[in-house]
């Protein structure tokens, strides 16, 4: 045989055998690594996909809990895990944009460490306010920071609440002052029992008291109205325009991963996501699911890192 017939016989080879591993695929369980504690709002969602994911490749979808570090320990093991689809990381906002300017150096590279696979959900925060609060709008709040600058406190439970004040304050040039917390239990306290008077949070940390009438929701920091507080405004409709802080969830393979596995993992999730009843169940989750191709979680984390990573170097954030 001739040596270009070789070639292209073994081109095509290729070619056939792409379709064929994604067919096969997945011939023993795989591992799902979540890279933070069991029982946390990524934690628990990922769970739940996995029982549908699960049905449809028709194998186990095992979920290792790796906490530690704002995410890099569970998504260093992950990086290191290599590329035969066996071994996927739901990975965050903090561990694929937020954490590589936090802290002074990182386990892996967020975007050559890995293939992403889809954008699976996205959640926005809430400005909050105690029921008794002379707070009753954004526009309230803006008005007494610029009065009195540094005198209005916001409870912050994470580095995300404390980005969407950094941007509040960046884009409407008042001065706040955060109090971080150790979460949201500690911040709800507080704000609940009136020793600080604004918090920063996610929906679903907050909408059952809001639902109670104990808290207002003052702003939601989705772009457009969210789903997971019906009839609260966002930050942006009250006239600080193209404001936007979400959270998000993306499922992340290491790289190297085989394309045509890639597009069997997004298949299957599109296909979940498309559920009613997922869609639902996320809701209630406090997740609003995404959806979308390998690349446009590229695109989209890529965009957020460009976003922040200035935003936190100015700001001169480090990780707690």
């Amino acid at each position: 045989m001739k040596p270009l017939t070789l070639v292209a016989a073994f081109a095509a080879s290729l070619f056939i055998a792409q379709p064929a591993a994604a067919q096969a695929y997945p011939t023993k369980p795989v591992k799902i690594i979540v890279p933070y504690q069991p029982g946390q709002g990524t934690d628990v969602a990922t769970r739940y996909l996995a029982e549908h994911l699960g049905k449809a490749l028709g194998q186990a979808i095992v979920i290792e809990n790796k906490a530690g570090a704002g995410g890099n320990i569970g998504a260093a093991e992950a990086a290191r895990a290599g590329g035969d689809g066996y071994t996927l990381l739901m990975g965050t906002n903090g561990t694929h944009v937020l954490n590589q300017f936090l802290y002074p150096a990182m386990p892996f590279d967020a975007e050559k460490d890995f293939e992403p696979v889809m954008l699976v959900s996205t959640f926005p925060m809430v400005v909050l306010a105690p029921a008794s609060s002379p707070f009753n709008s954004l526009a309230d709040l803006l008005a007494a920071a610029k009065a009195k600058p540094d005198d209005v406190q916001v409870a912050l439970p994470s580095t995300t609440a404390l980005l969407v004040l950094e941007l509040l304050k960046q884009q409407t040039g008042t001065s706040m002052m955060g109090v971080r917390y150790k979460g949201s239990g500690s911040s709800m306290t507080e704000l609940m029992g009136g020793h600080v008077p604004l918090a920063i949070d996610t929906v679903s940390a907050s909408r059952s008291f809001i639902a109670s009438g104990k808290l207002k929701a003052l702003g939601v920091t989705s772009l457009e109205a969210s789903e997971l507080l019906p009839g609260a405004k966002t930050v942006a409709a009250q006239g600080v325009a193209n404001f936007q802080v979400v959270a998000w969830n993306g499922l992340y393979a290491p790289k190297g991963t085989p394309p045509a596995v890639l597009r069997k993992l997004n298949g299957e999730l599109a296909k979940i996501l498309a559920q009613a009843e997922v869609k639902q169940k996320l809701l209630e989750l406090g997740h609003e699911p995404a959806g979308g191709t390998p690349a446009k979680l590229g695109d989209f984390a890529r965009s957020e890192r460009q976003k922040w990573g200035p935003l936190i170097q100015k700001a001169g954030i480090k990780a707690d």
